[in-house]
């Protein structure tokens, strides 16, 4: 362990990059072959978006998991705890606090709503093109932000693997290219179940590096965590002041700072599109209820690990060592598990981290590709005349467009922390996309042109505030160190742009004039969205008389779209018996005719 302590503190370079890349190939070539062999299943648009609504709750949560503990976290958050204490502690606790908003607001209401993407959602009593334009906008502006903010740690992780010096820009925006071009072809091979399925692997691989890594930490010092933040203190140039909040930004707004990015972070899940999108891979509203619960779970065990993880970096490895390290702060767990296990653990915890990056970046794809496909190209541009084959295609070359994107992005911002940057696309998300969502599904007046006004005026205030900050210029930590356009004090728009967007939704509802049938529409809306529930064809009298019918299972998604190419199949089924003049059927997760199949209640909701 002396000599092992002695590399760390004299050789600028960490590990073999022999050992450390053929650790690091194990794990992805196990990882593609997955990805290969599950891509195969993919038949329809269904199987590629959603993977054809066939996970379970708890397989589901576990993927959320898995998305949600991206680079950002397993990197950025340690690497923020270990230079900035107590600032990127609060991280963690707001990393938590933020599901519950998904649970209690979004997740059973958008899955019994929406199909495939979030524009399914703010469509449905608005004005289709407009509204599905302005969703897909903003679903590749969030997109966007969070693909290059993974794609960075991905590059600072492989420039320690491979001794790549943050001096070599040109070597570094190689190795994240590199990265970018796996990603897509994790996206164009497997689809959503391949990525699903890659998510539930890499999440449990993930969660059990953290825990090691920490009982590991913990067990060197008698598993007393006083112990261990006596020596945090020691082992850094701020002393005590690590364990007081401020050290991140100790200028005058540091406490509107550490404001905007916790409103951002716990508002900002909610809105998360990649994550939006994972609700509807389950069959149920109630299987996207559980899904929440286990990722609620699962995320607060990962985040209390990360925290003394985190703070073990400090105290064992120092932060001098992390700061001057390639990649920065983003190298503090990688650096730890050199300190503690040598080359062996460094590949092995690299590996997870970088099937953490693919595997979000790769949903994070899928999800920019299915919008502009979905709610652009085959909804207004084709006005649905497009066959799934077409639309798929269009999906696939999508998906190259925006990966090549996201490699730019990732180019220019390299070296940034990537927990403080993957903040920037939850304040985007939080406020071209939250407003949008819960005006949508509570506010009875809410039309098209509030719909407009707060989707665009928060794509264009967050993302113009992060341009005008110090986050992108005006001191050396910024991404154009060089340049000083910072006419905005704080890093993070949150603050701002956030309740503004709200306001915009307001204004503009106030202002534009109502859409058609807008009573009815929300009524529809509203029970749909409580409860699952259609409203049956007119065409069936009112009456059923008979008790058994035969119908074609298939005939209807739980959504009430149009079918997919499988092949449909005739079951004898008991038909609904009521009387009532507006009747809707509960959604129960499975295809089958909207009128004659089974329930277990039917209630009558006429929109008065």
């Amino acid at each position: 362990m002396h000599r092992t302590s002695e590399a760390l503190a004299q050789a600028p370079e960490v590990g073999s990059p022999v050992v450390n890349i053929a650790v690091f190939g194990v794990l992805v070539a196990v990882t593609l072959v997955v990805v290969v062999r599950v891509g195969r299943t993919n038949r329809t648009a269904s199987d590629y978006y959603t993977g054809g609504h066939s996970f379970t709750g708890p397989q589901n949560g576990v993927a959320i998991a898995g998305d949600y503990l991206s680079a950002a976290s397993f990197l950025g958050v340690a690497g923020l705890t270990a230079q900035f204490g107590y600032d990127g502690f609060m991280l963690s606790v707001g990393a938590l606090v933020t599901w519950l908003v998904a649970l209690l607001l979004v997740a059973e209401l958008l899955r019994n709503t929406g199909r495939y993407t979030m524009g399914d959602v703010l469509a449905y009593r608005t004005r289709q093109g407009p509204v599905r334009a302005a969703a897909a906008v903003a679903t590749l502006v969030v997109s966007f932000f969070y693909l290059f903010t993974q794609l960075v740690g991905a590059g600072g992780l492989i420039a320690l693997l491979l001794h790549i010096p943050n001096a070599d820009r040109v070597g570094q925006s190689l190795v994240i290219a590199a990265t970018g071009a796996v990603m897509i072809f994790y996206v164009l091979a497997g689809g959503m179940k391949g990525t699903t399925w890659v998510q539930i692997i890499k999440a449990g691989l993930l969660m059990a590096v953290t825990l090691v890594l920490a009982f590991w930490v913990l067990g060197r010092y008698g598993f007393d965590f006083s112990a261990l933040l006596g020596d945090v203190v020691r082992r850094n140039a701020e002393g005590e002041a690590l364990l007081a909040p401020g050290l991140q930004n100790p200028t005058a707004t540091s406490k509107l700072e550490y404001l905007s990015q916790t409103l951002a972070l716990v508002l900002g899940t909610a809105a998360l599109p990649h994550i939006l999108m994972r609700f509807y891979t389950v069959p149920t509203a109630v299987e996207a209820r559980r899904s929440v619960v286990w990722a609620i779970w699962l995320i607060g065990g990962f985040y209390l690990a990360l925290v003394v993880v985190g703070f073990g970096a400090t105290a064992l490895v120092g932060s001098e060592r992390i700061a001057t390290a390639p990649g920065g702060s983003n190298a503090a767990v990688p650096l730890l598990a050199f300190r503690l296990g040598g080359e062996l653990v460094l590949g092995l915890v690299a590996a997870v981290a970088f099937a953490t990056i693919l595997a979000v970046v790769a949903g994070l794809t899928i999800t920019a590709s299915a919008s502009f496909a979905h709610d652009v190209y085959a909804r207004l541009i084709k006005r649905g005349n497009v066959t799934q084959q077409q639309e798929l295609r269009v999906a696939r070359r999508t998906a190259l467009v925006v990966g090549a994107a996201g490699i730019g992005g990732a180019i220019v911002a390299n070296g940034q922390n990537v927990g403080v940057l993957v903040i920037l696309a939850f304040a985007v998300g939080a406020s071209a996309n939250l407003p949008t969502i819960l005006y949508s599904l509570f506010w009875k007046r809410f039309n098209t042109t509030g719909a407009l006004f707060s989707i665009y005026g928060g794509i264009l205030l967050s993302v113009g505030l992060i341009v005008l900050s110090p986050a992108v210029s005006g001191t050396p930590k910024s991404m154009l160190p060089d340049v000083d356009v910072a006419v905005f004090p704080l890093s993070n728009p949150g603050l701002v742009s956030i309740p503004a967007s709200f306001l915009l939704g307001a204004i503009g509802t106030f202002l534009g004039r109502p859409d058609a049938e807008r009573g009815g529409r929300f009524a529809e809306m509203e029970v749909r969205s409580l409860t699952g529930a259609r409203p049956a064809p007119p065409s069936v009298p009112a009456a059923a008389e008979p008790e058994t019918a035969a119908v074609p299972a298939g005939v209807f998604h739980g959504d009430g779209s149009a079918p997919d190419d499988r092949t449909p199949r005739t079951t004898a089924l008991p038909r609904v018996r009521t009387t009532a003049p507006a009747r809707y059927e509960v959604d129960r997760g499975r295809a089958a005719d909207p009128v004659t199949k089974p329930v277990r209640s039917v209630r009558r909701f006429d929109g008065r």
